[in-house]
């Protein structure tokens, strides 16, 4: 049964996921004046049992989502302080990295972005840890998605994200997202980028 229990969502949460069970009572509770070291005592009740599987969830304002070596980790090392790898191979980020950005002309105003490893086709079944990487983009209130210009199809690569989200779970597909054509400094992506931003501003159904 996968049904949710609850959610521990800040500091100092708790939750109660099983009864404990009724105390027994120690010897002391017996003693009287005439026997003060009893050797009786009572053993207590059994609590309730349960098997629980615990997942953690990053909280994070933005999440990065794309497919592999889109340049997510890039953006997020070029807006924060964060320090994640970077190559130029695919799935060079295995776990979700965090930075926050913060704001020039505001020193109150910060964001955290997440940057979640990229997504095959098949995520929502579990592909190349698809499902590990996903749960953490449900705390995330917005997502934005790179699409890497350099790519054969970045129009298929970003239905084919949202196709993923949208199957892993319905609210994903129904987050904000803003979409980040990567890449403009090759020649041929700069090139193309007007048509490319049109045909994904129809897909998404927005232009942001």
């Amino acid at each position: 049964d996968d049904a949710l229990v609850g959610e521990v969502l800040r500091h100092g949460d708790s939750m109660r996921v099983a009864r404990g069970g009724r105390g027994g009572r120690g010897n002391a509770a017996f003693k009287t004046a005439r026997d003060t070291t009893p050797r009786l005592a009572e053993q207590g009740e059994p609590g309730g049992q349960r098997w629980l599987k615990l997942e953690l969830k990053l909280l994070a304002d933005v999440g990065l989502v794309g497919v592999p070596n889109a340049g997510k980790s890039s953006l997020l090392a070029a807006a924060t302080n964060a320090k994640p790898k970077i190559a130029p191979y695919a799935f060079t980020t295995v776990t979700p990295n965090l930075g926050v950005w913060r704001s020039a002309a505001d020193t109150e105003a910060s964001l955290v972005l997440a940057d979640i490893p990229g997504l095959l086709e098949g995520a929502h079944e579990g592909k190349g840890l698809g499902r590990a990487f996903l749960r953490h983009i449900e705390r995330c209130r917005l997502l934005l998605h790179v699409v890497d210009g350099t790519r054969p199809d970045p129009l298929g690569d970003f239905e084919a994200v949202n196709t993923e989200l949208r199957l892993f779970s319905p609210r994903l597909a129904n987050k904000p997202q803003v979409i980040v054509l990567n890449k403009l400094d090759v020649p041929a992506v700069a090139e193309a980028a007007p048509q490319l931003l049109e045909r994904l501003a129809a897909a998404a159904g927005h232009k942001r």
